[in-house]
């Protein structure tokens, strides 16, 4: 029976665990439809656009504790015999950041009656029970902490309040012990319409780290069934003893949460508000940065005289973060003015090289201008129109790229270093989907010992614009 139980959740969870890692989302950049919001980073919502963990594994231990019983208990009287042990496993879901799914399997001994029943009967009046249970449920699990937050807490938290309930199958053994000896009084099955319970409680869980979670848990639960308690046939005359047709049980546990997934975050962690503030925080120092902008923008292309390298750009030439107007090819014609814009030509003829006929000869060494948000790997929709020139570009060449991934200094070294080789990763990935063959393309991440701009350690020293330049990919040829 016992074994039965345990193949079965095996069963039901290991499909569910096979999705447990999800991927970074690249936008399509295509138009939203008439029923978005219209933003233009509107996409389905799938794996691939996934941004935190929700999956998880739990596991722990307890003492069961029967309530209501024929046979002594809690509610009855003499509460010295009656710890027994139990034990839980669970595949976790979150389904939102305030509720989620819980596949549960359990295991234990409920212990009851005048005295213990590893001990002789003391006379022969006492009568004393053991049950041996095995249950799977399913379980709804409210984040109250999430649910309840207020809105002007700010403050992150690392306690949260957990609601669950759930019904399930449980199949037990119930050891009826006199001074006759010891006896087995009811077995019942799993997956039968008498096998039915309900359980129901609360748990208190820590977060100790981005993996871990620690939670004490205390549970009730209804069985449904008078003969749990190990008292024998409903006519008996031990279940004649009390009215009440349903031997509960309390069940205390400490357990531990392993959190699956390459995300940072955990989707139950995940305050949504906090996102909110933060964006609000970016847009005020934008604001400021504006407001700094003190000498003007003489030539219109959007960044200010003060850090602007090229104060005379002509009028609709795209500018990289420092004002430069753009030149894909380098070959000394700008793109607006460039008729051939991602191959290189001699100014007299408008950019265009001069020759059809052969292969056209690898100028290029960097590309720039791919850039990402603070802490994310996810391509912008605003750098497709980048990565899809790159594409062209490349696959124009005879050459091989190093598509190479940076950051800005916030975080540690090891962190910023895994960052970028995503970011490169992702990129690598997206110009391969999109045509370019894998063998020219080779990703590399620098971390954060590549700035474009090295005044930036720390990264309070520069503004936001400068930052974010850091947080880049571009490509070099091999």
């Amino acid at each position: 029976m016992k074994l039965s139980l345990a193949i079965v959740a095996l069963a039901l969870a290991l499909p569910t665990a096979g999705y447990a890692q999800d991927s970074t989302a690249v936008s399509k950049g295509e138009y939203p439809n008439t029923f978005s919001s219209g933003s233009a980073n509107v996409s389905p919502f799938t794996n691939q656009s996934k941004r935190f963990n929700d999956w998880s594994i739990s596991v722990g231990a307890g003492v069961p504790l029967l309530q209501s019983s024929d046979l002594t208990s809690i509610k009855n009287g003499n509460g010295k015999n009656l710890f027994g042990y139990s034990a839980y496993v669970s595949i976790d879901k979150a389904i939102t950041h305030a509720f989620g799914l819980k596949l549960q399997y359990d295991r234990g001994e409920t212990r009851q009656g005048w005295f213990n029943t590893k001990d002789a009967a003391p006379d022969a009046t006492a009568v004393g029970a053991r049950t041996q249970y095995d249950a799977i449920s399913i379980l709804g699990d409210v984040n109250f902490s999430n649910l309840l937050r207020r809105v002007d807490n700010h403050s992150p938290y690392r306690w949260a309040l957990h609601g669950y309930a759930g019904i399930g199958t449980l199949a037990y053994r119930a050891y009826q012990k006199d001074i006759k000896g010891q006896r087995l009084m009811t077995e019942v099955k799993p997956f039968k319409l008498g096998s039915m319970f309900m359980q129901a409680g609360a748990g208190l869980k820590f977060k100790v780290n981005r993996r871990i979670d620690i939670e004490g848990r205390l549970m009730y639960v209804v069985t449904g069934d008078d003969e749990f308690d190990g008292g024998g046939d409903a006519y008996s005359a031990i279940n004649k003893r009390s009215e009440q047709v349903s031997d509960n049980f309390f069940n205390a546990t400490l357990g531990l949460s392993l959190k699956l997934g390459k995300h940072e975050s955990h989707l139950m962690w995940h305050d949504p508000l906090q996102e909110i503030y933060y964006k609000l925080d970016v847009l005020a120092n934008k604001n400021q940065d504006i407001e700094v902008c003190k000498k003007g923008d003489a030539d219109n292309d959007g960044v200010c005289d003060d850090w602007d390298r090229q104060l005379d750009t002509p009028a609709g030439a795209r500018v990289d973060g420092a004002g430069v107007a753009l030149d894909t090819d380098l070959d000394g014609v700008i793109d607006l003015y460039d008729k051939c814009v991602t191959v290189p030509g001699p100014v007299e003829n408008n950019g265009c090289p001069t020759t059809t006929t052969g292969p056209v000869v690898e100028t290029e060494t960097k590309l720039e201008g791919i850039e990402f948000d603070l802490n994310s790997d996810r391509i912008l929709p605003s750098n497709t129109p980048i990565l899809n020139n790159a594409v062209n570009y490349i696959n124009s060449s005879s050459g091989a790229y190093n598509v190479i991934g940076a950051t800005d200094t916030r975080g540690t070294d090891a962190y910023n270093q895994k960052l970028s080789e995503r970011r490169a990763n992702n990129v690598k990935n997206y110009l391969i989907k999109n045509g370019v063959q894998s063998d020219k393309l080779k990703a590399i991440g620098k971390g954060e010992k590549d700035l474009k701009y090295p005044e930036c350690e720390p990264a309070t020293k520069c503004p936001e614009w400068k930052n974010r330049a850091n947080r880049r990919v571009y490509f070099e040829a091999k």
